[in-house]
């Protein structure tokens, strides 16, 4: 819960009706930093540049 609103009784209403929605976007904000970080840190395959030449016969 946010600190600032700890004493804010239609706050609180709000969390039981709905959800404590700020820190449900912040836990899945901080999942798909996780995912992202693990994505980018995984070498690439990829070479920027031109593609590879293809032979007729092979």
């Amino acid at each position: 819960m946010i600190p600032a609103f700890d004493d804010t009784p239609i706050y609180h209403r709000l969390i039981i009706e709905r959800g404590d929605v700020p820190a449900q976007v912040k836990g899945e904000a901080e999942r798909i930093k996780r995912d992202l970080d693990r994505v980018m840190s995984t070498p690439s395959s990829f070479t920027p540049g031109l593609p590879a030449q293809r032979s007729f016969f092979g």
